[in-house]
């Protein structure tokens, strides 16, 4: 058997070239190939590749993002493996999944997708959206990144609750009832039940549902102390015991409005200076 690798350096904290070095023990009896993904134009390798090989990506959630919108363009039927390689992998959070499994198909999960719009960007997206204190952590870990430092989802996030991040005033429309909320420190939208790295902020939230439905959280209305005494919890996935301050709602259409610009991040890529974003439940 014959397998193109495709593997994202940038993922992992540079280290993405190690987890397709990794795929290899999984792979002892193919030919493998091994190709950047970050310089392969991906509609030209959908189309050229033979289908007596098989196509494996590795990176984090980012890559698998680019992926599927580059599957969609294309309209490509093919089979599809994945092996995680990213930092926070909540893709394989979310299946229960680990890498000592090796590469797996990932075809069944790329159907019946959401959308997301935002600025100039309209995408699918495979695991959620999460806007305003999730984004914050996401610039931040970007800047810090560019100077060559580190710190954990935690940490940013931890500072963020006791005031770097500002919070707003949102605007929230979900399947077409609006609502108004103060002092927001965010509101994303989920497909899966995962962001930040591990983080279970939509605990009931099933990607293999079969109404395609996504889940709006909205994070709103205590006091700093608060927020972060709130955190862990969060974390496990008991945001729902906390009804007062966090607001589930499991809907197809939604668009979410602050009174300030803020960062967004998309399956943990991040857009700068959001206002607004809108999501819709595949059809």
């Amino acid at each position: 058997m014959k397998y193109l690798v495709l593997y994202n350096p940038l993922s992992n904290k540079g280290k993405g070239a190690s987890a397709a070095e990794a795929i290899r023990e999984f792979l002892k009896d193919g030919d493998v190939e091994l190709a950047d993904i970050t310089k392969t134009n991906l509609q030209e390798c959908f189309r050229e590749t033979p289908e007596d090989v098989k196509i494996v990506f590795t990176g984090g959630d980012g890559t698998l993002n680019r992926v599927i919108n580059e599957m969609d363009k294309g309209n490509v039927r093919r089979e599809i493996l994945y092996f995680p390689g990213g930092t926070g992998n909540d893709f394989m959070n979310d299946l229960g999944k680990s890498a000592d499994a090796g590469p797996f198909a990932v075809n069944e999960y790329l159907e019946g997708l959401p959308t997301v719009k935002v600025k100039d960007i309209t995408c699918k997206f495979i695991n959620g959206i999460g806007y305003g204190l999730d984004g914050y952590c996401c610039e931040e870990s970007d800047r810090l990144k560019a100077l060559g430092k580190e710190k954990s989802y935690a940490s940013i996030a931890a500072g963020g609750l006791l005031g770097k991040y500002q919070r707003t005033n949102a605007t929230v429309t979900v399947d077409g009832v609006t609502k108004t909320y103060t002092k927001v420190y965010m509101v994303p939208t989920m497909f899966g039940r995962f962001f930040g790295g591990g983080i279970q902020i939509a605990p009931h939230q099933d990607r293999k549902n079969p109404e395609h439905t996504v889940t709006n959280v909205v994070v709103h209305g205590c006091a700093r102390l608060h927020a972060l005494l709130l955190f862990p919890g969060i974390i496990a996935g008991k945001g729902d015991k906390k009804p007062k301050y966090l607001e589930y709602t499991v809907c197809r259409d939604v668009k979410v409005s602050f009174d300030r610009p803020v960062a967004l991040q998309i399956d943990g890529e991040t857009v700068l200076g959001v206002t607004e974003y809108e999501v819709h439940a595949a059809r």
